[in-house]
């Protein structure tokens, strides 16, 4: 199952937006477009789904007045609808869709919902306000969603929502998670529990993606020859990374001598090799090579279709390298408009999708759509007077 459409108003930078994504999908757009804040919406339904309305918006987020668009006019409910399609296939089911508006209260400032609805194909199995809200107004502060005694009936949308993973590893975080958190931290997208996740792992699963991840890394760093997971006499585990020498023993190197972009790249390729629901990805390029950035699409590819179809990937990016993949169809493109009032979610015209289907890459055809008008007088701002 993955995400096939996902409907905003009144989120962040977007005031009313639509977007259609695909199994792959490669979001483009100018700095502060939105492209965090759309990923953000996905993770938005995670929390809700894991951890409740309000920790989600309060919390996690600053509240309806942080999320709200600042373009909202009198209609100033903040609302998400996302639909679901299962896998391809002969015996693919009825998909879902979710939409859930609120609002904040204003004497206590929490969040309360204005509209809860779930269909299951042309079903439709909830919808809120219903009488009971209406007769207990507290009832309005907790969406079915989080409840386990109210979703039975679509707990599987649910356990969806908490598959989603968002992924941006930091090599500094990597190296030094006490640094950067004294407490323990689960499930950090910055890779503050990186290296508990990797030992947490059972023996034979990690070892089998550890032998994938060493095939890329022998290609992409020069004299790596094997990549290890062992545990300090604290019971820290550590990456050790022996590499080819003049000796003859190997060198050795731990997580606090790696490059940048070998525990950007370890990370990711992790990540990837990781079951799970839909793959945020923000700006994989960051700190490699772009030989090595090139090659992401293919690896996101192969990845999401191990074991029969794997997980969808939905990725920013504003590399050229990386978009310059021929496998890129012009339907796996989103590419983000700001406007005054408030960023639209375009795919490639008719013109673009032309130009593709000639042999173009999206790198030629489709980023030159999300280039700031007036970058060029960028260098100008500091040039002397």
């Amino acid at each position: 199952m993955y995400v096939s459409r996902l409907a905003l108003q009144n989120w962040r930078n977007f005031k009313q937006a639509e977007g259609a994504f695909g199994a792959r999908t490669f979001i483009i757009g100018p700095n502060a477009s939105g492209k965090s804040n759309l990923l953000d919406a996905l993770r938005f339904l995670r929390d809700v789904a894991a951890i409740g309305l309000r920790q989600s918006v309060l919390d996690k987020r600053g509240g309806v007045s942080a999320l709200r668009c600042l373009a909202a006019t009198y209609r100033s409910d903040v609302q998400i609808e996302v639909t679901l399609v299962e896998d391809d296939g002969p015996d693919a089911g009825a998909g879902w869709r979710y939409r859930l508006a609120f609002n904040k209260d204003h004497r206590q400032e929490q969040p309360v919902i204005r509209c809860e609805r779930v269909w299951h194909g042309e079903e439709l199995l909830v919808e809120r306000p219903n009488e009971e809200d209406r007769s207990d107004p507290e009832r309005l502060t907790q969406t079915y969603l989080e409840q386990i005694n109210a979703n039975r009936g679509f707990r599987e949308l649910a356990e969806f929502f908490r598959s989603i993973a968002y992924r941006h590893p930091v090599p500094e975080v990597i190296r030094d998670p006490k640094g950067f958190s004294s407490a323990p931290v689960i499930n950090d997208p910055y890779g503050r529990d990186f290296l508990q996740r990797l030992w947490q792992t059972p023996q034979r699963t990690r070892e089998a993606r550890l032998r994938r991840i060493n095939q890329v890394l022998q290609v992409a760093v020069p004299q790596f020859r094997e990549l290890r997971v062992e545990q300090d006499e604290t019971g820290t585990p550590h990456l050790v990374g022996l590499y080819e020498h003049w000796r003859p023993n190997a060198a050795r190197q731990s997580e606090a001598q790696f490059s940048d972009g070998t525990l950007r790249l370890l990370g990711l390729l992790w990540a990837l090799l990781e079951d799970g629901g839909p793959l945020l990805l923000e700006e994989p390029e960051l700190s490699l090579h772009a030989a090595v950035v090139a090659q992401l699409p293919g690896l996101f590819e192969r990845a999401r279709r191990r074991k029969g179809g794997g997980r969808q990937v939905i990725v920013t990016t504003h590399s050229e390298d990386l978009l310059r993949d021929p496998g890129i169809a012009a339907e796996e493109v989103l590419w983000l408009r700001p406007t005054a009032q408030g960023t639209l979610i375009h795919q490639p015209g008719d013109k673009e999708r032309l130009l593709m289907q000639q042999g173009m890459s999206a790198a030629d055809a489709v980023l030159p759509l999300s280039r700031p008008d007036g970058a060029e007088q960028l260098a100008l701002a500091l040039a002397p007077s």
